[in-house]
């Protein structure tokens, strides 16, 4: 792993309209080679952080840097020139449905490249090798487990060598082993083919086994940021509640509401 910062977040606003501000003041730095994880509660900006950093969305105001270049401000062919040099793995796998396993893996090569067949061949085998599905490749989705489906994925999403790896919620519904099987392959792959990678999660025990750095993000803001070690054994009130999984903290278990026996008519029996 390089000191060389791949992926730069500065002063990160984002808000679908004037009153739902989403993420507020975000500052991030990844290096290359580093596994970061983006973990926080359901609606947090996770996932919509995901999107601008693919150039989904635009920020309301600041920037964020990937190689260099300001993803808001990059004509259309420079964009999708820069998502050349990422890979993505969504939720649930995202397959084409109607195409094997080969074919699937072998998409974005024919999409992309000038290649002969026969090295495309040879170059999804690799890939298929690298996630342990080799032997898998004349398969339908149809015919998949889920674990086996996302490690397809997988390898579909690096069969580019991308720079940068996108992860959105990749241990979603996955057994134990298979969860097992995913974090070690992220976490292999990313060394392998040096490239940095960016899960959004919220499993706390896979994710800080296998990554650098965590950032934990609480209603649009950085709550607060450190190694696997650090988060653990963090003294913050939420840090410490999200971490442990545990009811009680600064989360609370009852959404706002009025006083309880106001809503049975109450109030004036007990004064």
């Amino acid at each position: 792993m390089t000191s060389e910062t791949l992926v730069e977040i500065s002063d990160l606003n984002f808000a679908y309209d004037d009153k739902r501000a989403i993420l507020k003041g975000v500052n991030m730095t990844m290096k290359r080679g580093q596994l970061i994880a983006i973990m926080g509660g359901s609606g947090s900006g996770k996932t919509t952080l995901l999107k601008l950093i693919g150039g989904a969305a635009k920020p309301s105001s600041g920037y964020i840097k990937v190689s260099g270049q300001i993803i808001h401000a990059l004509g259309h062919n420079a964009l999708y020139a820069m998502r050349r040099k990422m890979g993505k793995l969504f939720q649930f796998g995202g397959l084409f449905t109607d195409l094997s396993v080969f074919d699937n893996v072998a998409f974005q090569m024919r999409e992309h490249t000038d290649l002969p067949e026969s090295m495309i061949r040879d170059l999804v085998l690799m890939k298929l090798h690298a996630v342990g599905l080799r032997g898998a490749h004349h398969l339908m989705p149809a015919e998949l487990s889920g674990g086996m489906a996302r490690r397809v994925a997988l390898a579909r999403s690096i069969a580019l060598d991308p720079m940068l790896m996108l992860f959105d919620e990749p241990f979603t519904g996955l057994d134990p082993i298979s969860l097992s099987v995913i974090g070690s392959l992220i976490r292999r792959l990313t060394d392998d083919l040096g490239m940095t990678s960016i899960i959004v999660t919220h499993d706390v025990q896979e994710t800080l086994s296998i990554v650098d750095y965590v950032y934990l993000i609480s209603n649009g803001v950085i709550a607060a940021h450190g190694s696997p070690d650090e988060m653990k054994s963090s003294e913050k009130p939420f840090v410490h509640q999200f971490i442990h999984g545990e009811v009680d903290g600064p989360v609370p278990f009852h959404y706002p509401a009025q006083a309880y026996r106001q809503d049975l008519g109450l109030e004036d029996i007990f004064v």
